[in-house]
């Protein structure tokens, strides 16, 4: 559990600097430069990734178990996270209403992704991973939107197109990765059998 623990410190930590301590981020940005400090983000965030992905992997392992969810709550993780997919989609693909309503789809995706996966799983090391993204999605949208209001940001208006796009592309990618990579990377496949 503490590789998982340090991995969630380094990776959310890095990601929680423009809600904790954004003067401090825009100084260092200047005194180190944007590529440098991009470049130290990306290991500071790489590293932390790596981190949760063995100390998940090892927290399996041994798991402790909390609770027994009932059956219908992995369902509807799986409609949470189809709608995450798309929402994340909806913050890289131009133009799209999701954006132009929502502002920061990607954030309120990691929120319905992390709040899926605390209702269909019932163990220690979930609790603590889906809860911290969960408390740290709650905490980045606040803060967006805070920074939106204060800097008077404008959304582009969405396009039928580029709203389904994000809607096709989300789709496929959450079918990808529902039907396949979920089993070969985490080895828990969610609509057929655990690895």
């Amino acid at each position: 559990m503490t590789l998982l623990i340090l991995g969630l410190i380094l990776f959310l930590g890095v990601h929680s600097v423009r809600i904790f301590a954004d003067d401090w981020r825009t100084r260092q940005v200047a005194r180190l430069g944007l590529m440098s400090w991009k470049g130290l983000y990306s290991v500071v965030s790489l590293l932390g990734f790596a981190l949760i992905v063995w100390g998940y992997g090892l927290a399996r392992q041994q798991p402790v178990v909390l609770w027994t969810p009932p059956v219908f709550t992995r369902h509807l993780n799986s409609l949470f996270t189809l709608l995450a997919f798309i929402l994340i989609v909806a913050a890289y693909v131009p133009r799209n209403h999701l954006k132009a309503g929502l502002h920061h789809p990607m954030v309120l995706g990691v929120k319905l992704w992390a709040f899926g996966h605390l209702l269909a799983t019932a163990k220690l090391a979930d609790l603590l991973l889906f809860g911290t993204f969960l408390l740290w999605a709650i905490l980045s949208y606040r803060a967006a939107r805070q920074r939106d209001r204060v800097q008077g940001t404008v959304y582009p208006t969405g396009t039928a197109l580029g709203t389904l796009v994000t809607l096709i592309v989300g789709v496929l990618v959450w079918a990808a990765f529902a039907f396949w990579l979920h089993a070969a990377w985490i080895g828990l496949a969610p609509f057929g059998r655990t690895l």
